[in-house]
C-alpha cells in the first residue's frame, strides 16, 4: 500500500461527502458555507477543503464567485440510456487491468453514503482507494464503500488482483446483479494529477455508481475518476419501432439533435469502455 496518500485521500473523502450533503439539501443558486467556515466545522485544513470545493466546481455542482463565496449550481440536464429491457449492457474494457491500493479502513458511513447504502450514519463501512492500471498505466482512481457487515474478512490482497465482483461472489456470498451508473465531464485536480501521471486539469470522466445485489439491496458505492485522454465510452444505439397510444411521448436521444426522429422511436443501446494505447 501506498502510505504517502491515503490519510489525505480519505480526508478529502469526508470532506467532499459534507459539501455534497449540504448541496443535495439546497436549492440552486442556494449559498452553502464559506471555505473558513465548513474547514473550522470539520476540523480540516483551509487547502483540503478548497481541494474538495474545487472538484465539485469542476464536475459542475458548485458555483465559485469572487467576493460572494460559493453557490449550488443549477441542475444539470439528465439523459438516461435504456434497452428495449430497461438496462443498459456495459462490457468490459480493453487491455489488462491491475490495481494498487491507496487506502484500506473500515469507518463510519455518514449521512450521505449512508443514505446511498440504506444504512446508519454509524454503520461501518469499508473504504476503498484503489489506483487502477491498464497495461501498467494509470487509467483511474476509484473510490469505493461497501457495507462492512458484507466483507468481514475482505483483504488488501483481493482489491489489488483479479476481478472485485467475482472475489465478493466467491469469497463472501455478494452477488452483484444490476448497478446504476452516472457518467459527467471533469478535470483533474492537482493530487489526482500527480496519481495519474497528468498535468493538473486535464480533462477526465466522473463516474459515480450504485451497486445491488440479486435481493435488490445496495451493496457498494462508488465513484471514479478515469483519465480523458486515455479511456473513453463507446455506444451502440439501435432504433426500434415506434410507441402506440399514450406512451409515445417526445425525447432527445444522447448525441441526436431533437426532433431528428419525429415518429418518436425509442431506443435499446449497449456500452463499452475503450482504453486508448498511450502515446
Amino acid at each position: 500500500m501506498d502510505n504517502k496518500a491515503p490519510e489525505t485521500l480519505l480526508k478529502r473523502e469526508r470532506v467532499r461527502d459534507h459539501i455534497l450533503e449540504l448541496i443535495e439539501a439546497r436549492r440552486p443558486g442556494d449559498a452553502i458555507p464559506s471555505e473558513r467556515a465548513l474547514s473550522a466545522e470539520l476540523g480540516v485544513s483551509r487547502p483540503t477543503l478548497r481541494a474538495a470545493a474545487d472538484e465539485l466546481v469542476a464536475t459542475g455542482l458548485l458555483v465559485r464567485e469572487h467576493g460572494r463565496g460559493m453557490f449550488v449550481a443549477p441542475q444539470k440536464i439528465t439523459q438516461e440510456l435504456v434497452s428495449g429491457q430497461h438496462s443498459l449492457s456495459a462490457p468490459l474494457a480493453g487491455g489488462s487491468w491491475s490495481s494498487r491500493l491507496l487506502e484500506f479502513a473500515t469507518v463510519q458511513a455518514g449521512a450521505r453514503v449512508g443514505r446511498k447504502l440504506q444504512l446508519s450514519p454509524a454503520a461501518s463501512i469499508v473504504y476503498i482507494a484503489r489506483l487502477r492500471l491498464v497495461d501498467g498505466a494509470p487509467i483511474a482512481i476509484e473510490h469505493l464503500h461497501i457495507p462492512a457487515e458484507l466483507v468481514p474478512d475482505l483483504s488488501e490482497q483481493e482489491l489489488e488482483a483479479g476481478d472485485l465482483y467475482e472475489h465478493l461472489r466467491e469469497h463472501h456470498q455478494v452477488r452483484v446483479h444490476e448497478a446504476v451508473q452516472a457518467i459527467e465531464p471533469t478535470v483533474v485536480t492537482q493530487a489526482e494529477a500527480a496519481l495519474l501521471g497528468v498535468p493538473e486539469l486535464s480533462p477526465a470522466l466522473l463516474f459515480e455508481r450504485l451497486t445491488t445485489d440479486t435481493g435488490g439491496h445496495p451493496v457498494e458505492y462508488v465513484h471514479s475518476l478515469y483519465r480523458g485522454d486515455r479511456y473513453r465510452i463507446v455506444s451502440r444505439i439501435t432504433l426500434g419501432p415506434a410507441p402506440a397510444g399514450p406512451e409515445a411521448r417526445s425525447e432527445h436521444h444522447p448525441g441526436i439533435p431533437p426532433g431528428d426522429f419525429a415518429h418518436r422511436d425509442p431506443i435499446s443501446s449497449s456500452t463499452v469502455g475503450d482504453v486508448q494505447s498511450g502515446r
